[in-house]
């Protein structure tokens, strides 16, 4: 793994339970602030073999990107409560 991509991968690990980064801020935190869609592609390719929080990284928006479903009910299980529309508050749960 490049240096690049191990610190992507030791940003999301350090995630706590009940909290989320969005992918510009993995990306920003890993030196590249310009490298949200290459956090999106470490996290495709690597969340199963590395066993990634995955479900703890979404958009800039509080929305969840892929995965709906069970990212949304993966977090759930963590306490984070998402709206109607299924954002949830990154005020209150933005690490």
């Amino acid at each position: 793994m490049n240096p690049f991509t191990l610190e992507v991968v030791q940003i999301i690990r350090s995630i706590p339970p009940g909290r989320v980064m969005t992918y510009g801020q993995v990306a920003r935190l890993a030196g590249n602030p310009r490298a949200a869609r290459q956090v999106a592609r470490i996290l495709h390719s690597l969340s199963r073999t590395e066993q990634l929080p995955w479900h703890r990284v979404l958009n800039a928006k509080g929305e969840i990107s892929l995965e709906g479903e069970e990212q949304q009910l993966a977090l759930e299980a963590e306490g984070v409560v998402f709206d109607r529309a299924g954002k949830l508050s990154l005020r209150r749960y933005q690490v």
